[in-house]
């Protein structure tokens, strides 16, 4: 799952409309802004076993502190907790909070078994990665469904909340699908440092945008 995650980034701002899009995007990809860096540090382990199908090609062997679900519900109660403390709305830390953990779910749906339950624990996924062809059209509706609630509930202030927004829709999209058509590479460490600068990427660009738009409610902007 990749832009299943970003989907549900822009569905939330309709619950949490004070929030920045940055940190929606943050939430329920935080699993996979803690994976490379683990990967880096030898903390978790993953290999690429080329092959047919592009989304089998990464083999997560151990990724017990990034991806478990016990796991996860702790980081989405530490995120949603500082969120709160920071002076953000209990609602909106609640959000927060269900994000970081959907990122267990949707990945528990796609994955092959390798979704532990806790660190050393059994790994479980239901495996829809073994066919390519429903897992893009379940991603393309998500992610579309997503963009279509997000743009109806905010408003461009100006250009660049107007053309930044579907730029950076196309960059997610345009990752997402190029990815189907180039091999995975094999150095693991290239791989995480990619993985960490384009999700990073993502956040950022995600935040700048939502800057230069409003939340709105019934047709009127809501204050931030």
């Amino acid at each position: 799952m990749f832009i299943g995650h970003y989907a549900l980034g822009l569905a939330a701002k309709r619950l949490a409309p004070r929030t920045s899009l940055g940190t929606l995007f943050v939430a329920p990809t935080l699993a996979d802004l803690l994976w490379p860096v683990l990967l880096l540090l030898g903390w978790e382990q993953a290999h690429v076993v080329p092959g047919p199908n592009p989304l089998l090609t990464l083999w997560l062997d151990d990724i017990p502190w990034s991806h478990s679900l016990v796991t996860l519900i702790a980081w989405g109660a530490v995120f949603g907790f500082l969120y709160s403390a920071r002076g953000g709305d209990k609602r909106a830390a609640i959000v927060i909070g269900a994000l970081v953990v959907s990122h267990w779910v949707l990945d528990f749906v796609t994955h092959r078994p390798d979704m532990p339950l806790y660190p050393g624990g059994p790994k479980v996924g239901l495996g829809l990665w073994n066919y390519p062809i429903a897992d893009v059209i379940i991603e393309t509706a998500l992610f579309l469904w997503g963009i279509v609630v997000y743009a109806r509930v905010t408003r461009a202030r100006d250009g660049i909340g107007r053309w930044g927004f579907w730029a950076l829709i196309v960059l997610i999209a345009g990752s997402y699908y190029s990815t189907l058509f180039t091999p995975t590479p094999t150095d693991m460490r290239a791989l995480a440092v990619f993985g960490i600068i384009f999700a990073w990427v993502y956040v950022l660009f995600a935040w700048w945008v939502d800057r230069h738009r409003d939340a709105v409610t019934s047709g009127r902007p809501v204050p931030l």
